[in-house]
């Protein structure tokens, strides 16, 4: 039998200035706006997916911008940071960038990597990471991988360091905290396959466990990193905070599979939701925090031509109706061609 999750698919996080946040994660990440849409459940808030050139499940990073939201302190039973792979040879020129643009990068480590920290425009905490991105890795999410962190041109697909379609940036792991591990742990390894690979202290008296799909390999997109901790405290969501992670499964069969298993663990799980670009359901780990599961496609280009992907605001069938509605209410972004919409 296929494995039911395969890996990360995206993660979404809350943001406060929707033009900040495309200037951030375009140029100096250097992501591309893959779609700019709206929060379905609240159309009167922006939707924004960034990722390589087709947006392909595991390079996605989604936000909801609200300018009314406040700004989140971090704390207990959240996600409580994003690990981006950068490709092998491009995290040197990438961190030279970062730092031209006077964004604070600072040097740590993840489970004993070298990494380098820093946070977007709302406090969202991002760690950056050197890996081999193999054509394997690309081929199975059916993906150019064209771009990578800092890249002006990363939303045309060229890599601005090497001028060629070297593999980009991707979601490598996500960190989760919480105050007890071992339920959230029983949780991954049972319900959804993960397996414990191995656990370190975090030089601050926490114990840090890697948890992976791919025992052997521990590969990009395939592993979570639970950090317990019995002295912070919840704190509300809002900008700066990662809602949820989404991990990705091939097909309708594979996500039906899933959801089965987790409701045999005694968790909840939604009814499969039609989110254009995939299918999705939602669940709350034991520990609080939210998991979705996705299907890979359709994918982006199922409403726009691949060469303007994120340059209109597109809007599912329920909430056409409300298009003017919407767009009087959203503050005006840059799109990609730099006209206002």
């Amino acid at each position: 039998m296929q494995p039911m999750i395969t890996g990360i698919h995206h993660i979404t996080a809350f943001a406060k200035d929707p033009r900040a946040n495309v200037d951030f994660y375009k140029r100096a990440i250097g992501l591309r706006l893959v779609k700019k849409t709206v929060n379905f459940d609240d159309p009167f808030t922006y939707h924004l997916y960034y990722g390589d050139h087709v947006g392909s499940p595991g390079t996605l990073l989604t936000h909801f911008p609200n300018p009314r939201a406040s700004k989140a302190r971090h704390g207990n039973n959240e996600i409580a940071g994003a690990v981006l792979a950068v490709p092998t040879g491009l995290l040197a020129p990438s961190l030279e960038r970062l730092r031209r643009l006077n964004i604070d990068v600072r040097p740590c480590s993840v489970l004993g990597e070298p990494a380098h920290a820093l946070e977007d425009p709302d406090g969202m905490q991002l760690l950056l990471i050197e890996r081999h991105v193999s054509s394997q890795v690309l081929a199975a999410n059916g993906a150019s991988g064209r771009s990578h962190v800092g890249g002006d041109d990363a939303d045309r697909g060229q890599n601005t360091e090497t001028g060629d379609d070297t593999p980009g940036l991707r979601a490598d792991s996500v960190l989760i905290r919480v105050p007890h591990a071992a339920e959230t742990a029983n949780f991954l390894t049972k319900a959804l396959g993960f397996t414990k690979a191995r656990r370190e202290s975090d030089g601050e008296g926490h114990n840090v466990t890697e948890y992976t799909l791919d025992e052997a390999h521990r590969g990009i997109g395939q592993r979570l990193l639970l950090i317990e901790d019995t002295d912070a405290v919840p704190q509300p969501m809002g900008a700066g905070t990662i809602h949820h992670v989404a991990w990705r499964v091939l097909d309708h069969g594979a996500q039906v599979r899933a959801a089965d298993a987790i409701r045999a663990f005694g968790v909840g799980v939604t009814p499969i939701i039609d989110r254009q670009y995939f299918q999705s359901i939602y669940f709350r780990i034991p520990g609080g925090v939210v998991f979705e599961i996705a299907t890979d496609g359709p994918g982006f280009a199922v409403d726009e031509p691949l060469d303007s992907l994120g340059e209109s605001l597109m809007l599912p069938p329920q909430h056409e109706a409300l298009r003017t509605r919407i767009e009087q209410t959203l503050m005006p972004i840059e799109s990609d061609r730099g006209t206002q919409t």
